[in-house]
């Protein structure tokens, strides 16, 4: 019969405290569970291990040949953990990051080379989706993170974890020269667009007409940042767009005015965290991304 590491291990821990009592209590499990474990070692290397005597127990000859013999077992499993622990090129593997579009093109894009070239072995895979749909990818497990919005996202679930990644701010696009004095009153006089119930952006307008204490016309309605960008290009109105809607440049036509009171979006990562989650590589990915968000100039 093959020798068994495992029982080794009870008898290295029986020449270590001295005794089978102190190793039954090392171990946390009884003096009889212990000396079975020795004792079926030794039937079944046909040796004896241990002189037992009414003072205690010592190692025979071959028993401290098989001490050495697990403390190899144990210095060669140590050193293999260590050398695993501090090498992520080890990893491997494929991590998908759920996200929308603005995090997509403002965030994930700029940083996936940098994130590429710190985990080479993992391959990283980007999913978009909406706020909405996030969710569903990471509980049919089609995704291993996603990026959401934490006013818009549904309360997360028992079996998940949520991390901070970014406050970004809310900047309000008005038409090029549409008023030379942006006053919160002057800004009360402009046509607001209309975000729809579905749009990212609409409970963000609500807040700040009402932090600013304003009741403006409202006129159109969108869903989506390209074409609230177009309206306010055509000089139909002004709104609220995150800053990563406008990381790629602002268009001709378009003004950005900086005013207190509009907020930020709240950005964060979720992941399953069960007892096997997350595993190596999705724990590696979170790690970098978070660090490299915080590196990154992302809001201007």
């Amino acid at each position: 019969m093959d020798l068994d590491p495992k029982r080794l291990s009870f008898l290295l821990a029986v020449a270590r405290h001295g005794s089978i009592l102190a190793a039954a209590d090392f171990l946390h499990l009884t003096p009889s569970a212990v000396s079975q474990q020795v004792s079926r070692l030794e039937r079944e290397e046909g040796v004896d291990l241990l002189d037992r005597g009414p003072r205690g127990v010592s190692l025979t000859p071959a028993g401290r040949i098989l001490v050495e013999v697990a403390e190899n077992i144990e210095r060669e499993l140590t050193e293999a953990r260590s050398r695993l622990s501090e090498s992520q090129d080890t990893l491997t593997g494929t991590v998908v990051i759920g996200a929308f579009q603005t995090v997509i093109s403002g965030l994930l894009a700029p940083i996936l080379p940098e994130l590429d070239a710190e985990l080479p072995g993992i391959s990283i895979v980007i999913a978009e989706g909406t706020t909405e749909r996030m969710p569903q990818l990471l509980r049919s497990g089609e995704a291993n993170l996603i990026i959401v919005d934490r006013d818009l996202a549904p309360t997360p679930p028992a079996y998940t974890a949520e991390v901070p990644l970014l406050d970004e701010p809310w900047r309000l696009v008005a038409p090029t020269a549409s008023t030379a004095d942006p006053s919160i009153t002057e800004i009360g006089k402009l046509p607001w667009l209309g975000a729809s119930r579905r749009a990212a952006a609409a409970p963000a307008v609500e807040r700040a007409i009402d932090a600013l204490g304003i009741t403006p016309v409202t006129t159109h309605r969108y869903d989506d940042y390209q074409s609230a960008l177009s309206l306010v290009r055509a000089g139909q109105g002004v709104t609220l767009l995150p800053a990563l809607a406008l990381k790629d440049g602002v268009p001709e036509g378009v003004d950005v005015i900086d005013m207190a009171g509009l907020g930020s979006r709240h950005l964060t990562i979720r992941h399953r965290a069960t007892r096997r989650e997350p595993g190596g590589p999705t724990r590696a990915v979170l790690d970098s991304l978070l660090r490299l968000t915080r590196e990154y100039e992302l809001v201007e």
